[in-house]
């Protein structure tokens, strides 16, 4: 097994973002927790397992928090369908199984097409957050065979962990699996507005207070990220889709667990002005300064890696790019079915 420390390659600050646990398996949920959303592969139909999402207007973005969430502004979004959990490990395998996909991890990265990469991140494989022994801080690799069958490199599996997000999706992939099912990523104003569940301007999906009378209401990181994940919430990684309360809309894990790919190209700010159904800038306008020169997708949720300390990002308003050429241990994605499907490249 090949593992590339990604930081020596200058992708530090690319995947500094919030991650995976530790190698090794999520642990079992503690009594109370709900884990209901789940219930085997949903029955076949158009909006099998999606929840409706009325029209309506919100204030995107945040001037409380991160940088790359001003400015705050006016959208208008119309009635859309949206998947009520992350795609799932068994939801992906049974894409697979009908069409043949291999994923971009599964396939690696062609020279050409990524010319600015080291020949080492050619390869198949996939980045893994791995924590260091006896409390060292965890780093981020690109672990060669890791993907979404083997979401902590070769000799790990996903035997137990049907239920669980489907991880090491490259967002290529996600866009696969969407038109198979003849749908599409969400953008980030949908994803954004979708994820409020009817509560504007409330920091967090579920309200005002991260933990209200002390209750954990996602899967996140507890303790000082990245030396110690207590495991307060039941889990050391990726959790089954359904373990918390849903939000005003029914819609599952809006935050923790793992970040979700949108459809939307990333700038590092928001327009100031009034906007209905934006769909982002334009590819050629995309610029994530982590990375001059490469192009990056909105990413959104934060996950199970985010900690008070470290990311705070399993808010509605927060955001991150994401190269399109890598999916990670800690990324997944959700699917939509707008009024009138349009074709986003």
């Amino acid at each position: 097994m090949l593992a590339v420390a990604v930081a020596a390659f200058g992708f530090g600050a690319f995947f500094a973002a919030p991650a995976t646990p530790a190698v090794g398996a999520s642990s079992k949920a503690p009594a109370g927790l709900l884990c209901s959303a789940y219930a085997g592969i949903p029955a076949d139909g158009e909006l099998a397992g999606m929840v409706h999402i009325p029209a309506g207007r919100f204030m995107m973005g945040s001037e409380r928090h991160y940088d790359e969430e001003l400015t705050p502004h006016e959208v208008e979004v119309d009635a859309f369908w949206m998947d009520r959990h992350d795609v799932t490990n068994a939801q992906f395998s049974r894409f697979v199984q009908a069409t043949g996909y291999r994923t971009l991890a599964e396939r690696g990265r062609d020279a050409k097409r990524y010319r600015e990469l080291p020949s080492e991140l050619h390869a198949p494989g996939s980045v893994v957050f791995v924590q260091g022994p006896g409390g060292q801080a965890g780093v981020w690799r690109f672990v060669e065979g890791a993907d979404w069958r083997h979401p902590e490199g070769p000799g790990s599996s996903i035997a137990e962990r049907a239920n669980h997000p489907v991880v090491h999706i490259a967002y290529e992939d996600a866009q696969a699996y969407a038109r198979w099912l003849g749908r599409e990523l969400p953008t980030e104003a949908q994803w954004e507005y979708a994820a409020r569940g009817g509560l504007d301007g409330a920091p967090y999906v579920w309200g005002h207070e991260f933990r209200p009378q002390g209750q954990i209401m996602a899967n996140t990181w507890q303790g000082r990220f990245p030396q110690h994940d207590a495991g307060e919430d039941g889990y050391a990684g990726t959790s089954p889709v359904g373990c918390f309360a849903s939000n005003g809309w029914g819609l599952y894990d809006m935050a923790g667990n793992v970040w979700q790919w949108t459809a939307s190209w990333y700038s590092p700010r928001h327009p100031a002005g009034a906007q209905r159904n934006p769909a982002g800038p334009a590819e050629d306008d995309s610029a994530d300064p982590a990375q001059p020169g490469v192009k990056a997708r909105v990413i959104k949720g934060g996950s199970h890696l985010c900690a008070p300390n470290y990311c705070m990002r399993y808010r509605p308003s927060a955001r991150q790019p994401r190269d399109i050429a890598f999916g990670t241990s800690h990324l997944g994605f959700r699917t939509v079915i707008n009024p009138e499907p349009t074709r986003r490249n």
